[in-house]
């Protein structure tokens, strides 16, 4: 790949974090990755900061096990979840970790699925996945994907889907670019707020059907330059 090109591609990332934090679904916690485009068993994430601060200098190389490569600045600890995705999932190219708020709590409620409501958030199909880091660490952790044994368990629970959530903790999106991975976690926290507020009514909630659902986002995922742009034009200094 040439220079030009991997510099565009880190300067894409680090405006992909300003965007989720202008857009609320990341605060001073959060990342999001890249799979590298010429060495497919590694990725680009950040180093450990404010998504909000995030320029293409502070973007950092990984390696298949998730440390970094030829870098001493501190890295996320959570870097695992993107790793071990991104080794389950080869069509997987971008991964975001967020904890935003209208999602986290169809993690922690027994029975509760986050489902399509509307066409923008067509990607959830029949619904996110969950993940119970219980089943997997212990009663007494600190709900951190600490180590690639617990973000391999969490690319398990993700399985072929978009999006898992992570009890107590958060939720994981993924995309086959950054543009797709940013669209979807912007959309499920949009959705998880339009449902909790439908659940308020009273009356049956209606979803969409799952050829719905998937009709929906392939319509809406073949013009992701619309939203991106949208998003970059209202960052403070981009325009």
């Amino acid at each position: 790949m040439p220079t030009e090109d991997l510099k565009a591609l880190r300067q894409e990332l680090a405006v992909a974090n300003r965007i989720l934090a202008h857009q609320g679904v990341v605060d001073a916690f959060g990342h999001v990755s890249v799979r590298h485009p010429t060495l497919p068993n590694h990725f680009l994430c950040a180093r450990s900061m404010a998504p909000a601060q995030v320029t293409a200098a502070d973007i950092m190389l990984f390696g298949p096990d998730s440390e970094p490569v030829g870098d001493d600045r501190r890295p996320y600890l959570e870097r695992y979840i993107h790793g071990e995705i991104l080794n389950a999932r080869p069509d997987v190219h971008s991964v975001v970790h967020s904890h935003s708020p209208s999602v986290i709590p169809f993690g922690i409620v027994k029975g509760a699925t986050l489902r399509p409501v509307y066409h923008m958030s067509g990607f959830l199909g029949a619904g996110a996945a969950h993940f119970e880091i219980r089943c997997c660490g212990s009663d007494a952790t600190d709900m951190l994907i600490r180590d690639r044994r617990l973000g391999a368990a969490l690319a398990t629970s993700l399985g072929a889907g978009s999006t898992v959530l992570m009890r107590g903790h958060g939720s994981t999106v993924v995309g086959s670019s950054i543009r797709l991975a940013v669209y979807r976690a912007i959309y499920a926290e949009m959705n998880a707020k339009l449902q909790c507020q439908a659940m308020t009514m009273g009356g049956e909630v209606v979803f969409l059907t799952e050829a719905e659902a998937h009709a929906a986002a392939s319509m809406n995922e073949g013009q992701l330059d619309r939203p991106w742009n949208m998003w970059v034009n209202g960052l403070p200094g981009e325009r």
